[in-house]
């Protein structure tokens, strides 16, 4: 064999023996300290017991008015802009009135002329039929000059008509405050043309009332049934991050809606802003407190979710001599609930016990528990190992304290 080949073989052989040795003589020199079961209990206790829906919303005013204009025109004079409170009945804008008041003008003329049509034949008719009763003509020329008296009046009405649309045009050119309020947005300038068409164009926002404000939140379909009318709310918004805002939720609508392929429903949520702290458009993040319970009988969720374990379990019954059996395991259902208690001699048993609300931390118990119990959260094993040598010293292949060679040859 190479020399070199065979050199390396023999450290191979060496280190892998060495290793072994090590193995070995830790786990010779090493021995666990009994093992520490901890058992952790709790009794039953009075807590409030809350559980909630959270949501993200538009902070708005409860009641608003879009201005607009029934009427194309330019607009002359604004005498209003942002923020500005006004009154019902107050003058906001005027749009020019140099076409409209032409076109009542021209309406008036046609009005007035057919008023003299309508007295013209009205005349002619009583000479036909004044002629007619003498038998100077025929009663078809008789029945003609009624037809006319009639069409006449007609067309009377017809202007008449026109010329009271031509006035009440004429009249919306001024632009009046439908409520008292302030005006959130002005949409038009001055010297802006504006079309009256299939749709009203919007000049002006007012609120009615910005001490009042809502928020329209979008709860989630899975979190929408357990959302009532009247549940108090709280919410935040990112101008005041630490300021909390309360409300209560004043309507749930019907209709969803669908974005990205998640269902939403739109819940209304009145809050109070006398402060006038919250601004119309501002994110909200929303906590809707579905149920409420005060000072009820609670136990930690942790014992509605422990269940030992079996080996554990078996660990902690020898340690304590107890020579109870070791109980089966009773799956729960529903609001039926098992849990785990420990008894005077120290063992554990199941009880049945019916619950109500979870919040996460604590659940209510509706029945099942007298107050005593010792409820059971937890059984943990907790296992620590000291390394030491057969001798009571420490192992040979263990690092060493500086000094401990120094007292060593001391002692000699």
């Amino acid at each position: 064999m190479n020399p070199k080949y065979k050199k390396t073989f023999r450290n191979s052989i060496i280190f892998l023996v060495a290793a072994i040795v090590i193995v070995f003589a830790y786990q010779y020199f090493t021995k666990s300290k009994d093992a520490d079961i901890n058992l952790q209990t709790v009794k039953l206790s009075k807590q409030d017991v809350t559980t909630s829906v959270t949501a993200t919303g538009t902070v708005e005013p409860v009641d608003t008015v879009q201005v607009g204009t029934q009427v194309s025109g330019l607009i002359k004079n604004i005498y209003v802009d942002y923020n500005s409170q006004v009154k019902k009945g107050q003058l906001l804008a005027e749009i020019d009135k140099t076409n409209l008041q032409e076109s009542v003008n021209d309406a008036q003329a046609q009005y007035n002329s057919a008023l003299n049509e309508l007295n013209y034949q009205q005349q002619n008719f009583n000479r036909q039929n004044n002629m007619f009763r003498a038998g100077v003509i025929s009663k078809a020329d008789n029945e003609t000059a009624s037809y006319q008296v009639k069409n006449a009046q007609q067309s009377v009405n017809q202007k008449k008509t026109t010329l009271a649309q031509a006035r009440t045009n004429l009249s919306y050119a001024n632009i009046y405050a439908p409520i008292d309020g302030i005006i959130l947005s002005k949409e038009v300038q001055e010297g802006q043309t504006v079309a009256a068409s299939m749709t009203t164009p919007t000049l002006f926002t007012i609120a009615k009332d910005i001490t009042k404000m809502q928020v329209q939140a979008n709860v989630d379909e899975a979190d929408i049934g357990n959302v009532q009318v009247g549940q108090r709310v709280t919410f935040t918004v990112d101008a005041y991050p630490e300021t909390e805002f309360n409300g209560s939720v004043r309507e749930i609508r019907l209709s969803p809606k669908t974005s990205s392929n998640v269902v939403t429903y739109t819940v209304l949520i009145d809050a109070d802003n006398s402060e006038q702290k919250l601004k119309p458009g501002l994110t909200a993040t929303v906590t809707i407190f579905t149920q409420e319970l005060k000072g009820t009988n609670t136990i930690p969720a942790a014992a509605i979710s422990f269940s030992p374990d079996t080996e554990t379990l078996q660990k902690y019954y020898q340690k304590n001599k107890i020579s109870a059996k070791i109980p089966d395991v009773k799956p729960g259902k529903g609001k039926e609930k098992y849990i785990w208690i420990k008894n005077n001699d120290g063992s554990l048993s199941q009880k049945q016990i019916t619950i109500g609300i979870n919040d996460g931390i604590n659940v209510e118990v509706k029945s099942g528990l007298n107050g005593n119990e010792q409820i059971v959260t937890s059984l943990d094993e907790q296992i620590e190992a000291v390394a030491k040598s057969g001798s009571g010293e420490s192992s040979p292949f263990m690092p060493k304290r500086p000094g401990s060679n120094n007292k060593k040859s001391a002692s000699k």
